[in-house]
């Protein structure tokens, strides 16, 4: 690739616009999903990419067929990229609304709220500081159900990529996943490390170990998302979860574990539209759909 500064120029500034289509490929997996999260076409975005990665002097991600990866330097990129996009969204949202306050009652599902949302809710309380924020965990399908209940102003929850609702905000895959110095997952009947229904998780890990014959066992149930965890580390059995939800002590069992894939899940906002939201609801929902942050170590 073509070095910027071969000819003595020097880069000064990376627009944003090329940084939060990069990081919506990461997020969303693909140029094409990438296209509809930034309101672009897929080709637009392609485009974008590749002037980015001409910049920079290094190539970002490596392509196939299935997948985007990120390179050494795309994840390095990828790290710098979140926090610039985060404080540009921080100073527009501080600028646009300085006299914000209300109060927001969000619904989060459990691995989400422990392992995304402190930092994305954490950067939106400094800006509006008189805003207050009521967070509440649970599983998805119970957050849905209290949302239409009207128990809450926003949701996050996931879904099936092609099930009707909510905006997007990232879609990811569903990783089996196993404690550090465990090797459970070569046990028979395997053990497995759920929560109750209705998790969607538990849904889509049973129906895909029943469709290739696996042998299985319940070996721990809990609700709560860091017993699931505490669980899985001790060797009691294996998981799977979103995969930017899951720790990075934890070990990601690859294809060659002779485990189905899970496929992939949404996270969506439900909320902010169609029912007249206050102005903190708003400023809420488009912050997080904006700043919504997942690890760079755990993008594929």
């Amino acid at each position: 690739m073509n070095n910027p500064h071969a000819s003595g120029a020097i880069l000064r500034n990376i627009p944003t616009d090329l940084l939060r289509s990069f990081v919506s490929a990461i997020d969303t997996g693909s140029f094409t999903r990438a296209a509809g999260a930034v309101g672009r076409t897929q080709s637009a975005v392609s485009l974008q990419i590749r002037r980015l990665e001409q910049m920079l002097g290094a190539r970002l991600f490596l392509r196939d067929a299935h997948r985007l990866t990120l390179t050494a330097e795309g994840a390095t990129v990828a790290q710098y990229a979140r926090r610039m996009l985060a404080l540009n969204d921080e100073v527009l949202a501080l600028l646009h609304s300085p006299g914000l306050s209300g109060r927001v009652r969000l619904g989060v599902p459990y691995e989400y709220a422990a392992a995304l949302l402190p930092v994305v809710l954490g950067r939106f309380a400094q800006s509006h500081p008189n805003v207050t924020l009521e967070v509440t965990s649970d599983l998805t399908r119970n957050l849905l159900r209290r949302y239409r209940e009207g128990a809450f102003d926003l949701v996050l929850a996931l879904h099936d990529p092609d099930s009707p609702g909510g905006r997007v905000i990232v879609t990811e895959p569903l990783l089996w996943f196993a404690g550090a110095d465990h090797d459970r997952w070569q046990q028979r009947p395997l053990p497995l490390v759920l929560a109750p229904p209705p998790c969607v998780y538990r849904g889509r890990i049973l129906a895909a170990l029943t469709a290739q014959g696996v042998p299985l066992r319940v070996a721990y149930l809990s609700s709560s998302h860091e017993a699931v965890l505490a669980a899985v580390r001790a060797g009691l059995g294996i998981s799977a979860m979103a995969q930017s939800t899951i720790p990075a002590d934890a070990r990601l069992l690859p294809p060659g574990a002779g485990l189905p894939p899970l496929g992939r899940l949404d996270l969506r906002l439900h909320g902010a539209t169609g029912r007249a939201p206050q102005e903190a609801v708003s400023h809420l929902a488009d912050y997080i759909a904006q700043s919504f942050l997942a690890p760079p170590n755990r993008a594929s």
